[in-house]
């Protein structure tokens, strides 16, 4: 019988060892929260995916692209895709949006040339840049 529960231990342990390894794996996927399914500014669900070329998404304390290029006349749209709040505020006051609620955007037309430097004023080691053509 000392046998049996020896075997019957290390049976266990075996399996809530597999358990935990499984567990882990499968937490550390190499997807971001980028491939999720993201809210549009009228409320209704878009595709899976990042954002798209004129879009810049706020999450996880990153603005992502960290760094867009667009020609002048062109709108940028930041959408918060965080349940905490974000801003998108110009290195020179060009631009401010203010508080950015979540699943709330903020679009801005940039119409000159030039590299505009911008960070959020809630968390300031945000840092972003939009380079225009």
């Amino acid at each position: 019988m000392n046998i049996l529960y020896i075997f019957k231990n290390r049976l266990l342990t075996a399996i809530t060892m597999l358990s935990v390894a499984l567990l882990v794996s499968t937490s550390c996927n190499k997807s971001t929260v980028y491939d999720m399914p993201y809210t549009t500014s009228y409320g209704g669900l878009g595709s899976t995916g990042g954002p798209g070329p004129n879009d810049v998404f706020i999450q996880g304390l990153t603005f992502y692209p960290a760094s867009i290029s667009v020609l002048a006349g062109t709108t940028i749209t930041w959408t918060n895709k965080d349940a905490i709040a974000y801003s998108v505020t110009s290195n020179t006051s060009l631009f401010n949006s203010g508080s950015i609620a979540f699943r709330k955007t903020f679009a801005y037309t940039f119409s000159t040339a030039g590299t505009y430097t911008y960070f959020c004023s809630i968390y300031p080691s945000m840092v972003a840049t939009v380079t225009v053509r």
